[in-house]
């Protein structure tokens, strides 16, 4: 589930959680995402980072027309709904506990023709990865998913599970506290890692990893 911290300290910063609907202009679509912060919390809002991510997405940056991708950890969704209107095959995951929240969302803005190309999925990091063939996806993408701890070793055996050679992760994420920087550099043992963008107004990174090439590491 995409667990972030819960920071906004401000009245005027919790409005914008407990918002039903947040509205947004993607790949020329209106997106409505509900969002249930009383019953399912912090996988049930829209972060910056996905929005950052989306918005990194319909620059262009990556090629995503009859691609592959999946989204860890989706929450609201937005991120793979975006990547499903510009024309990526979309698995958009999360755990078994938000994907009836989560299908409301992918079903209620991809239009008929593209639904058949997107399928929303449980994926619990490091525990069902059998239902997943290695080395699936072209792209991996996880918006504000490096947050909690206890979860890293899990989350880097699934990209690991998840990638071969030629896919490519895209991360978003704000770097709030040491242990961040501390997955940075354990993905980094793994995976060939840099930052392609950042967004000073809402303070997120977005990193792009692949995995490394075994010769680089004679």
């Amino acid at each position: 589930m995409a667990l972030v911290p819960y920071e906004e300290t401000t009245e005027f910063g919790l409005q914008k959680f407990h918002k039903p609907l947040k509205t947004f202009s993607f790949a020329n679509h209106t997106i409505q995402i509900r969002q249930d912060w009383r019953h399912l919390g912090v996988a049930a809002v829209v972060w910056d980072a996905a929005i950052v991510l989306s918005t990194y997405l319909e620059m262009g940056a990556v090629e995503l027309r009859g691609r592959s991708a999946v989204e860890l950890g989706a929450g609201t969704g937005l991120v793979g709904i975006v990547a499903a209107l510009l024309g990526a095959h979309v698995t958009i995951t999360d755990r078994k506990v938000a994907l009836e929240f989560l299908k409301s969302n992918v079903q209620a803005n991809l239009p008929p023709h593209i639904q058949p190309k997107t399928v929303v999925k449980e994926l619990t990091w490091g525990q069902n990865l059998g239902s997943f063939s290695p080395g699936e996806f072209d792209l991996i993408l996880g918006a504000d998913i490096i947050y909690l701890e206890e979860t890293f070793t899990d989350l880097l055996q699934t990209l690991e599970h998840l990638c071969s050679n030629h896919s490519v992760i895209l991360l978003a994420c704000r770097i709030r506290y040491e242990r961040d920087n501390n997955f940075l550099a354990m993905l980094e043992r793994q995976f060939t890692v840099r930052k392609v963008h950042y967004d000073p107004e809402k303070d997120v990174h977005i990193y792009e990893a692949q995995k490394r090439n075994q010769k680089e590491d004679l």
